[in-house]
C-alpha cells in the first residue's frame, strides 16, 4: 500500500524519491572554487570589521555603458594614507533591429521573443527551424537582426598610490562554455623589470570547478603554476591544490580540502600548507535576521591548536546589521553598519582587547561608502 505522501504526488512526478531529488538539485549551491570551500564562515568572521584601520573611503560609480569606477582610501593606524582607482569596461552585446510593417515578419519576431524564453535544448531545436523555415512566418534574412558578437569581453585598469599598474582582460564563455580566461599584467614603471604576467584559467559546470594560474615574474624570468580543482554532488565536495615552481622543478605546496555546503548551513576542513595546518570552519543561516560561524585550526608540526575564532551577524533591520567575534586571545570586535540613503553606507568598527580593557591596546575604525 503507497504511502500517504506518495500517494498524493501527481503521476507526472513520478515517485518520492525522484521528487527530493530534483528539490534537491533545484535547491542545490554552485560548486566553489578551492579557495572558497569555507567561504561562508571566512566572509562571516573577516568581513564587514572596520577597525583595522582609522578610516576608510570607497566611491562605486556605475555607468549604463557598462564601465565602473571604484576609488578606495585608507587611512592607517600607524599614519599611512594608502589608495588605488580601478576602472572596469565590460563589452556587452549589441543590435540593432529593422523593424517591418509586414505581417508575417511582426509574427517572426514575436515568435523568436518567445523561443528566446524557452529553456534549452528546446530554445535550440526551436531556434534552427525558425532560422531554416519558408515564408510561412517570414524570412529572416528580411528582418535584418544584426549582432555583434562582443559578450563576455571585461577590461579593467587599476593603479595604486604605490604606482602599481593593474590590467586585466577576462574572457568568459568566449572559448567554450563554462570556459573564462583572464590575461593579467602587473607593472610598476618606477621600477625596472617589475613586470609580472598572469593567466588565469576557469572552468565550471554544475558538478566541477577547476582553475589554473600561471604566473611569470620578469625580474627573475621564473613561472609558477597553481591549480586546484573541486567536485561536488548533492552538496557533498572535495577538492585539492598543487602549486609548481618551474626553476626548482618541484611542487613547492599542496593541500586538500572537504565540505558539505546547504543554503542554510556549511561545514568545511582543510588541510593546507603540505597539509601542516588543519582549519575547519561551520557557518549556519539560523533565520532570516541570524548568521552564525567558527573557524578553528591546528598545527600538526608543533601539536597545539593554532588560533580559534567565532562571529555572528544580527540584521537589525533591511538597512542595518550589527556584527561581533571573539577569538582565542581574547579580542573581541564589534561592527556596524546602515545605509544612510540609497547610495551612502557608514560602517564603525572596535576591536578590545578584553585581557587588558585599561590598558591603550583597542582601536576604532570607520568606513563610508558611496555608490551611484
Amino acid at each position: 500500500m503507497a504511502s500517504p505522501l506518495s500517494s498524493d504526488i501527481p503521476k507526472p512526478f513520478g515517485s518520492t524519491e525522484k521528487v527530493v531529488k530534483e528539490v534537491n538539485r533545484a535547491f542545490a549551491l554552485p560548486v566553489p572554487a578551492f579557495a572558497d570551500l569555507g567561504k561562508a564562515a571566512n566572509d562571516l568572521i573577516n568581513k564587514d570589521f572596520y577597525h583595522t584601520a582609522q578610516a576608510t573611503l570607497d566611491v562605486k560609480l556605475k555607468a549604463p555603458n557598462g564601465t565602473n569606477v571604484t576609488v578606495k582610501g585608507k587611512q592607517g593606524f600607524d599614519g599611512v594614507t594608502g589608495g588605488s582607482i580601478e576602472g572596469k569596461h565590460t563589452l556587452k552585446p549589441q543590435g540593432t533591429q529593422k523593424r517591418s510593417s509586414s505581417p508575417s515578419q511582426k509574427r517572426f519576431l514575436q515568435s523568436f521573443q518567445l523561443i528566446s524564453a524557452l529553456p534549452s535544448p528546446l530554445r535550440t531545436h526551436l531556434y534552427l527551424f525558425a532560422f531554416g523555415c519558408p515564408d510561412g512566418i517570414g524570412r529572416f534574412d528580411t528582418v535584418g537582426l544584426t549582432y555583434r558578437h562582443a559578450s563576455g569581453v571585461t577590461i579593467t585598469q587599476g593603479w595604486t598610490t604605490s604606482s602599481l599598474l593593474d590590467t586585466k582582460v577576462e574572457l568568459a564563455e568566449a572559448i567554450a562554455p563554462g570556459v573564462k580566461v583572464d590575461l593579467q599584467n602587473l607593472w610598476n614603471p618606477s621600477k625596472a623589470n617589475s613586470a609580472a604576467q598572469k593567466i588565469n584559467l576557469a572552468f565550471k559546470n554544475p558538478n566541477v570547478h577547476s582553475r589554473a594560474f600561471i604566473n611569470y615574474a620578469q625580474a627573475n624570468g621564473n613561472i609558477d603554476a597553481v591549480v586546484d580543482v573541486v567536485a561536488g554532488h548533492e552538496g557533498f565536495l572535495v577538492g585539492g591544490e598543487a602549486a609548481y615552481d618551474v626553476q626548482k622543478a618541484a611542487i613547492t605546496r599542496y593541500g586538500l580540502g572537504l565540505a558539505y555546503a546547504t543554503p542554510a548551513y556549511t561545514a568545511s576542513i582543510h588541510g593546507i600548507q603540505n597539509l601542516s595546518i588543519i582549519a575547519a570552519s561551520y557557518y549556519q543561516k539560523v533565520n532570516t535576521s541570524v548568521e552564525v560561524g567558527a573557524k578553528a585550526g591546528y598545527d600538526v608540526q608543533a601539536q597545539k591548536a593554532s588560533g580559534l575564532e567565532l562571529a555572528s551577524k544580527y540584521k537589525l533591520d533591511p538597512l542595518s546589521f550589527a556584527k561581533v567575534k571573539v577569538n582565542d586571545r581574547g579580542i573581541a570586535a564589534l561592527a556596524y553598519s546602515t545605509k544612510l540613503n540609497a547610495g551612502t553606507t557608514i560602517g564603525l568598527g572596535l576591536s578590545l582587547d578584553t585581557q587588558k580593557l585599561n590598558e591603550a591596546g583597542h582601536k576604532i575604525g570607520t568606513s563610508l561608502t558611496f555608490e551611484g
